[in-house]
């Protein structure tokens, strides 16, 4: 049995939206897009690289698959691209039926997602976070790998903002790592609902 991480670079406030570019997600008119790149160092780049060497699928809501298919397919041989390019991927979306990006198979719904894990060994979720939120809520996620980022925007999407519906708990999986630009590496595996209730003054 296979197991799900969702991917999410994030700023203090929990904001995943438009780490990569000023223009990359610029819904909600949301624009301070671009927030990731001056904290990348050496250690930061090394250690989101080995995640993407682990994992043998790419699972994707809509929006951030067409941000990553009408950029990884143009990288040529960067490494990155290579790994992305030849990898099985797979976009949950009820309209995209014949996905352009090679190798990309379209799901409807959350059963077909929960198939994946009979098939993979470690499939990602990178950025999309409507769809990590569902997967969340429907107890689909194995791990949360987060890249928090020395910075607070005040606006933009949040992964645990708009409502999200169930009062969870998580547990450290392994020993924070932080990184010479400030930015810390979070992982988390799901440890049960929230603990809520307890009274201080006693």
């Amino acid at each position: 049995m296979g197991i799900i991480t969702v991917d999410l670079f994030i700023t203090l406030d929990g904001v995943y939206q438009g780490p990569g570019g000023p223009d990359e997600d610029e819904s909600g008119a949301f624009a301070l897009g671009g927030w990731q790149g001056h904290y990348l160092d050496d250690e930061n780049g090394a250690a989101i690289g080995e995640g993407i060497d682990r994992m043998d699928a790419l699972l994707l809501g809509r929006r951030t698959y067409d941000i990553f298919a009408g950029f990884w397919p143009y990288r040529g041989e960067e490494p990155i691209a290579v790994k992305l390019n030849a990898m099985p991927k797979f976009v949950v979306s009820r309209s995209l039926t014949d996905p352009s990006w090679a190798g990309t198979t379209a799901l409807g719904d959350l059963d077909e997602v929960a198939a994946l894990k009979d098939r993979f060994e470690d499939i990602h979720v990178i950025g999309s976070g409507d769809l990590a939120r569902s997967l969340l809520e429907a107890g689909l996620v194995d791990r949360l790998n987060l890249f928090v980022y020395p910075v607070a925007l005040g606006s933009g999407k949040r992964l645990f903002g708009g409502g999200f519906g169930v009062p969870a708990a998580f547990a450290l999986a392994q020993p924070p790592r932080a990184f010479p630009s400030g930015a810390l590496h979070l992982v988390y595996e799901p440890a049960g609902p929230a603990v809520t209730g307890f009274d201080m003054s006693k």
